[in-house]
């Protein structure tokens, strides 16, 4: 019986500190950098949002937890966001030559900009879901990278 007894305590003594870990690493506010290839001129910006779930990926505004325009100065294009809680997310980028904050498409809703998503999903004749784009942050800093595509 006191055998048994310690076992039990030991295990019980791991698992908290694993549970007690896991919650300290959860507490972190992480940088997550994006680095983006294939752009196919320096015209205009590029233009990257951040999704934390499904709801509104890859395209609803209102749904997008982080968003940011950079200009084009150098290529690969670097962009990055601060203060990303552990988690699974999905970035949604595109490249806005004429500077109007949107993808522009042609009459058939094919896209007339370049664009991109996290996890570089093959595109064929739709957006991909979230969790064809969706990465784990779970450190301080996290780098992906992104190929744009252009039809």
């Amino acid at each position: 019986m006191v055998k048994g007894l310690r076992v039990s305590m030991l295990l019980l003594a791991v698992l908290g500190n694993l549970v007690w870990s896991f919650s300290a690493k959860a507490n972190f506010n992480g940088q997550l950098t994006i680095e983006i290839h294939g752009l196919k001129n320096k015209e205009g910006q590029v233009c990257a949002s951040i999704f934390a779930s499904s709801e509104g990926f890859p395209s609803d505004r209102d749904r997008v937890l982080q968003k940011q325009c950079s200009k084009i100065t150098d290529t690969p294009l670097i962009i990055s966001f601060q203060n990303l809680k552990a988690g699974i997310y999905a970035v949604a980028v595109f490249h806005d030559q004429n500077n109007d904050y949107t993808l522009n498409s042609n009459i058939f809703g094919t896209p007339k900009e370049g664009f991109g998503f996290s996890s570089n999903p093959e595109i064929r004749t739709r957006a991909p879901k979230f969790s064809e784009a969706a990465f784990l942050v779970a450190g301080p800093d996290t780098n992906i990278q992104i190929e744009l595509k252009y039809f």
